[in-house]
């Protein structure tokens, strides 16, 4: 029961779901836990079933637990990924062969899938941040990060077709290291990033292969890798499943 003159103020169906956050926080019910369905809401709080099912969608949106067709709605035992978006640049991550990923997902099980690389014209945006004119030939890499069987991240990454030319970064896997250790022996090593970070709603086909649940927004990522004298040597576009991550940023003051 709310107390607080606040709290009487809210909607009946976001007190239900603060309950029930509650519990869930309290070990009540765990992760894979079944939480109480519309019905049970309906008789323990005397609401309308409308009012029980915008409860449940408060948990859904939030991240906290996600329906299964038939079978009701569970708690979700996905652990957010940590992103930490200092250590993960690093030179000593990707120059030494290892993955940017490996400083966030430690033991857990990561998939890279619908890759694609293809040649296309530099769109308007991209032009402008890379320095070159619209329509100017570049190497587009698409793909899709699956953790733990969850789709988390979608990524494309615009670089001067070029610059890349007969490297494997125009294949779809690009050896040890990534697209940053390719660069380097190139003579393109990034130096510097930059990231700038937004967030909306997804787009159907975003929320479709994310495979996210109504109402879970994304997170925009834009990063700029820059090499020596400020070249730009890749603009990389990520979408990023909003219940799935934190986002770390730890660095001197």
């Amino acid at each position: 029961m709310v107390g607080s003159s606040s709290g009487e103020k809210q909607p009946k169906y976001q007190r239900i779901a603060d309950t029930l956050k509650a519990a869930i926080d309290a070990g009540e019910y765990r992760a894979g836990d079944r939480l109480p369905g519309e019905n049970d809401l309906m008789d323990a709080y005397g609401v309308a079933r409308m009012t029980a099912r915008q409860a449940l969608g408060v948990l859904q949106s939030e991240g906290i637990a996600e329906a299964r067709r038939g079978a009701g709605v569970f708690v979700r035992d996905f652990r957010p990924l940590r992103r930490r978006g200092i250590q993960r640049l690093a030179q000593g991550q990707w120059g030494s062969g290892r993955s940017i990923w490996s400083a966030d997902i430690d033991s857990r099980s990561l998939v890279v899938d619908q890759v694609s690389v293809t040649e296309q014209g530099a769109p308007e945006h991209v032009a402008r941040v890379l320095g070159v004119d619209p329509g100017e030939p570049m190497c587009v890499r698409h793909r899709r990060f699956v953790l733990d069987g969850k789709p988390v991240l979608l990524s494309t990454s615009y670089l001067p077709a070029g610059l890349v030319a007969g490297t494997a970064i125009t294949r779809e896997d690009t050896g040890p290291g990534g697209t940053y250790a390719r660069l380097a022996e190139i003579g393109a090593k990034p130096v510097h990033f930059r990231e700038e970070v937004r967030s909306r709603m997804p787009g159907a086909e975003e929320a479709a292969r994310l495979e996210l649940s109504a109402g879970t927004p994304v997170i925009l990522i834009c990063r700029t890798a820059f090499a020596d004298e400020g070249q730009v040597v890749e603009l990389n576009e990520m979408t990023l499943d909003a219940a799935s991550y934190v986002l770390e940023y730890d660095f001197d003051a």
